[in-house]
């Protein structure tokens, strides 16, 4: 009987087939085969005991199911059975998934971070057991998304009435740093000041220093785009104009010349090989990709057997490969071989069994594979082989040279790099450009040419970009290599934020709920209190800690009491039902003494004559992407507080306001019958007349597995071609007796 192995991605089949040969029967999970399940309090899926979590797992969608009986049928046939999940946390959960979901006695474990040849027959001649360590992990992991996301969402976000849908353990953190990086924004005042600078006919410029010290840097040597500074571009800010009038006067009528010349040779190591948040960091700086797309194309490079697992965080490179690199650069760039071996330090927590994303063979130049890629693909693997090859070079070497320069009592700086010997940088260059200053010698007089003071203005801290938002929650704790790409993912499809000029901007829903959720629970949001727990799991992974043990602990002694703490705080607004309280930032502080959240303008609204026929302020004119606006724009009103919407209606020739004003969601208390979400009221109209449904209650689901849940209204009742009739009851009317559950009919309260 043949062999058995089963894989997640069916975009492996075929590589692993060539490999493997007849004998070996693959088949693919196709992603995850089993959840938890949607029932019990709050629809969990699972029970906290006072010793132990009993979970109850249903397959993880209809197409799941399928696939679970394609694979029993595949086990009879076989003599063995490997799992070859993907080699992290999660792929060894849908590896304990699927044994238990098969009855697998003793399946093999095999783990490859490369799908070639060498890689895979290595693996499957050394199997193991699955790490239980591992899987306690993931399945924590899966409880405690779950508590929080479902728990908080039921009683926190939804009793909010404001449009929000969801929160999470690390959607709600990542949230909080774009909140708070936009009310800075929106805090922020700008500054008058100068910058007042010297040119001379020597051939160089420079700026004006009230020290002839050099400078302590405060900030990070490199940029944005992770590239060496080289010259500063300004003087010190000078608050005044009439300091800098003064200045300009001082190198005009003062005699200029040399006072210091200093030059030093300075090295530049190599940077490390690619782990995930980095490949999207430069992936979305040099490709233009956001994390979900980098991820996307990475994926089919690894399926296709050109690199290594992408979901790492570890920038250790195995020691064939780094013996394979120092053969190539023998061969085609002998002058970059470094004296020993490169070894970069690894991240604090980083999974160290794991190898940094590399090519899995050196000798596969990109341009050898350029006709067996995309575009897309080729861009990226380039990327990845100039890294890997980079980072087991030789430093680069700078020449840097600084100059002050004297006129009168003031003092000015020039600074200039020139890069002696190129090293990493032939494969990897992230160094800034040269920048020649002139031989001079100390003493020796300066002709100045021009001198002026330049008018500028202090800059609010910028928003990030998709990938800077990645680097600072690697930096923050905040997630996983997994968990990066879906979490902005999810942020963006929950219209929190939207993706505006390349940068993540908060909407107005987004800033109301982070605004609650630091009022009502202010530790979940806190990227330190995040960094704990992903910590917490860590050690459960590591065996250091009893996952059951930590999630009942941590659900008894803080998530518990926070979420009773929140729904008094909630409950003790009368008026609550009615209209959602002004949340503010401080914890701590009463929620009815809270400013109202600010009415924040897009960036690029721009105003008009049109009148708001609400409160009579003027609309704004807002671009929109959208589809669905023939236009391409619609009108917002101006005023604080008040958000009316009006859309040009083509035929009449006029701005109108919409048929149908979307209200905030109204939730019933009746499940979802898929995912177990509530239901909530939708009224739209058709032929005329006015009508209500109900549906799930969250967007995402209702566009994909939840997207027959449709209950349409008939004669004071709700039904449903697929799940039957639900009984709308009265406002007043009991709840049907406890323990008896509904067949095809359900009551609604």
């Amino acid at each position: 009987m043949p062999n058995l192995l089963l894989i997640e991605s069916p975009g492996k089949l075929k590589k692993l087939g060539q490999i493997l040969g007849p004998d070996w029967i693959i088949k693919a999970s196709m992603g995850h085969i089993r959840e938890l399940a949607n029932d019990g309090d709050d629809a969990l899926g699972f029970d906290l005991g006072a010793t132990e979590i009993a979970c109850r797992y249903q397959p993880h969608d209809d197409r799941a199911k399928k696939v679970l009986a394609e694979l029993r049928q595949a086990v009879k046939k076989a003599d063995r059975v490997y799992i070859a999940t993907d080699p992290d946390r999660e792929g060894e959960t849908i590896g304990w998934h699927l044994q238990q979901a098969l009855n697998l006695r003793q399946p093999q474990r095999v783990v490859y971070s490369e799908i070639t040849p060498q890689a895979v027959r290595a693996a499957i001649a050394r199997p193991r057991t699955l790490d239980q360590n591992l899987v306690a992990a993931g399945r924590a992991r899966d409880c405690l998304d779950k508590l929080v996301g479902y728990t908080g969402s039921r009683h926190v976000v939804w009793p909010l009435h404001n449009g929000a849908k969801s929160m999470g353990r690390v959607q709600s953190a990542a949230l909080h740093l774009l909140c708070k990086r936009e009310r800075e924004i929106q805090a922020f005042t700008p500054q008058d000041y100068w910058s007042v600078w010297v040119s001379y006919r020597e051939g160089f410029k420079a700026f004006y220093r009230s020290s002839p010290q050099p400078q302590r840097k405060s900030a990070s040597d490199t940029d944005e785009k992770g590239l060496e500074k080289g010259a500063e571009k300004e003087s010190e800010r000078v608050i005044s104009q009439a300091r800098a009038d003064e200045l300009v006067a001082i190198a005009q009528n003062h005699p200029h010349q040399v006072l210091q010349i200093e030059g030093k040779q300075a090295t530049q190591s190599p940077p490390p090989p690619f782990v995930t948040s980095t490949l999207q960091q430069a992936a979305g700086s040099k490709l233009h990709f956001s994390p979900e797309h980098t991820m996307k194309v990475a994926q089919a490079l690894y399926e296709k057997g050109h690199i290594t697992y992408m979901r790492t965080d570890s920038v250790i490179l195995s020691a064939p490969f780094r013996d394979s690199v120092q053969q190539y650069l023998q061969q085609h760039d002998p002058t970059n071989l470094p004296r020993q071996t490169t070894r970069h330090r690894a991240v604090k927590g980083s999974q160290e069994a794991h190898e940094a994303i590399r090519p899995t063979d050196v000798n596969h130049l990109p341009q050898q594979l350029q006709r067996d890629l995309s575009a897309e693909q080729f861009r990226l693997y380039e990327l990845i082989w100039n890294r890997a090859v980079a980072s087991q070079c030789a430093p680069a070497r700078l020449r840097k040279t600084r100059i002050v320069t004297q006129s009168g009592q003031a003092y000015w700086e020039a600074r200039g790099q020139v890069l002696e010997f190129a090293g990493y940088t032939r494969y990897w260059n992230n160094l800034s450009a040269d920048s020649v200053l002139p031989a001079l010698t100390q003493g020796q007089s300066l002709r100045l040419e021009q001198t002026q003071a330049d008018a500028k203005q202090t800059q609010p801290p910028p928003r990030y970009s998709e990938p800077k938002l990645v680097k600072l929650m690697e930096q923050k704790g905040i997630g996983r290599p997994s968990t990066y790409a879906p979490t902005i993912k999810t942020l963006r499809q929950r219209e929190y934020v939207d993706l505006l000029q390349g940068k993540l901007q908060p909407t107005a829903l987004g800033l109301e709920l982070d605004s609650a959720l630091a009022t009502l629970l202010p530790d979940l949001i806190q990227p330190e209190f995040t960094a704990q727990m992903e910590a917490a799991l860590d050690a459960i992974a590591a065996g250091e800690q009893e996952w059951q043990t930590y999630l009942i602990g941590w659900n008894q002694s803080y998530f518990g009491p926070a979420i009773a703490k929140a729904r008094s705080q909630l409950l003790s607004l009368p008026t609550f039902a009615e209209k959602p309280p002004n949340f503010g930032e401080k914890p701590g502080e009463t929620l009815a003494a809270q400013p109202a959240p600010s009415n924040a303008k897009p960036a690029n609204a721009k105003p008009t004559k049109t009148k708001c026929p609400t409160c009579g302020e003027a609309m704004d004119k807002v671009p929109s992407r959208s589809k669905k606006l023939k236009t391409k724009h619609f009108l917002k009103c101006s005023g604080s507080g008040c958000g009316t919407v009006m859309f040009w209606n083509a035929k009449a020739k006029r701005y109108e306001l919409p048929r149908q004003t979307t209200q905030p969601a109204q939730f019933t208390d009746c499940p979802c019958p898929v995912c177990g979400a509530l239901l909530e009221r939708y009224a739209y109209t058709k032929d005329g007349q006015d009508k209500v449904m109900l549906r799930c209650s969250l967007l995402d689901h209702r566009r994909g597995k939840c997207k027959e849940v449709a209950f349409f209204q008939s004669r004071g009742e709700f039904w449903s071609p697929k799940f039957g009739t639900l009984t709308l009851a009265e406002p007043d009317t009991t709840a049907a007796p406890a323990g008896k559950p509904p067949s095809r009919k359900r009551r609604l309260d």
